[in-house]
């Protein structure tokens, strides 16, 4: 009888712990994944799969951003995507920025709609990047960094992205 109390209580006190906790809903692996895929499928690419490679590098980067939260790119050996809010920003909606420029993508004259910008896009969707990996990081501003880097990059001049 005492240890079903005691347990009672500690799965009690795990449930309250759990929502006071913050989420990191959308930010998973699976969630920057799925964001991605979603997209690629819509244009015909196949899916990306997650490295620990490329999220470690990720990572190492934007660690390097909470002081400043800039959006600057690394200049590494990947493609990358980078987004930036004043406050959070999930990593599902981060993707959801980059995709949101499909409307400014000519598919047919491979190009950018005049004076917009469509590359964070077709990183997404380059059918040759099929290895995935993004970080999240709170800048001390009280912003959101979120980095995603591609193996290989994506965006080759004279290629079309599918």
């Amino acid at each position: 009888m005492e240890f079903s109390k005691v347990s009672f209580r500690a799965i009690t006190w795990l449930m309250a712990l759990a929502l006071v906790l913050p989420s990191h809903a959308q930010d998973s692996p699976q969630d920057y994944l799925n964001a991605h895929n979603t997209a690629r499928a819509a244009v015909g690419v196949g899916p990306m799969t997650w490295d620990n490679t490329v999220a470690a590098y990720a990572q190492n980067y934007a660690n390097q951003r909470i002081a400043d939260c800039n959006l600057v790119h690394s200049g590494g050996p990947y493609g990358e995507n980078l987004a930036w809010s004043s406050g959070d920003l999930s990593g599902t909606d981060a993707v959801g920025l980059w995709v949101n420029e499909k409307a400014d993508y000519d598919y047919n004259s491979n190009s950018c709609a005049s004076g917009k910008v469509c590359g964070h896009y077709t990183q997404v969707v380059w059918r040759n990047s099929v290895r995935l990996g993004c970080a999240k990081v709170r800048c001390n501003s009280g912003g959101t960094f979120i980095g995603c880097n591609y193996a290989p990059p994506g965006n080759v001049i004279g290629q079309r992205p599918y």
